[in-house]
């Protein structure tokens, strides 16, 4: 059985019965949608990516910002969250009025040239519990939770186009990510799929989760 199909029958089960239709998104993945993102023009897209860099930059100084690195992120997940942005299923006041300014080609060619950048820095953890990498590789089905790895890998390298690769992100941004997702002030996971895993998880796996990706090297 496919990884897609276990979870949406996690989902399904979490949440006792069908998922009402809700507008998570506008971006339907049709191959059209999928070749169109994954031909953006990353030398187009690096000239965009200059006036992202003062918040974006996986550098040094930039390290404990409350921004996300996006050096190395698929384009996929990028290209989603621009559209998010201007669409307004995603909220951040910087980044909706800067995505109202982009158009969708400009989203293509920005994810374009940021997807092919060296990832940052892994910032490994002293120590993480060994019941996070139980969560990470087998979930926990008294709990009805996914794991992780399902969509986004052992190794935080992505496994589904519309998911993010996580390794040697931020732990803080991680963690405040999933915080989003279990309070509802973030919702726009396709068929509330992160909100349901989180909800079930204490705010100390959820720090624990965001240091163990943080620490993987890619």
């Amino acid at each position: 059985m496919k990884k897609g199909y276990v979870l949406a029958g996690i989902v399904l089960a979490a949440s006792n019965g069908p998922i009402a239709a809700e507008p998570s998104t506008q971006v339907a993945w049709t191959p059209e949608t999928l070749a169109f993102v994954r031909n953006g023009d990353a030398e187009k897209g690096k000239k965009i990516a200059e006036s992202c860099e003062a918040c974006h930059a996986a550098t040094p100084e930039n390290a404990e910002s409350e921004f996300p690195y996006l050096q190395g992120q698929t384009a996929t997940y990028l290209y989603k969250q621009l559209h998010d942005y201007k669409s307004g299923s995603r909220s951040n006041e910087i980044m909706v009025g800067i995505s109202a300014g982009l158009s969708d080609q400009d989203m293509a060619d920005v994810s374009a040239w940021y997807s092919r950048q060296p990832p940052p820095p892994a910032k490994k953890a002293d120590e993480i519990p060994d019941t996070i990498g139980k969560l990470v590789d087998r979930g926990d089905g008294a709990r009805i939770v996914a794991p992780c790895a399902v969509c986004h890998g052992r190794a935080g390298e992505s496994q589904v186009l519309d998911t993010p690769v996580l390794a040697a992100q931020k732990a803080a941004y991680l963690e405040q990510t999933m915080l989003a997702y279990k309070s509802e002030a973030r919702h726009n996971d396709i068929y509330r799929r992160m909100r349901l895993i989180v909800q079930q998880l204490s705010d100390e796996e959820i720090k624990q989760l965001a240091r163990y990706y943080a620490g993987l090297e890619r």
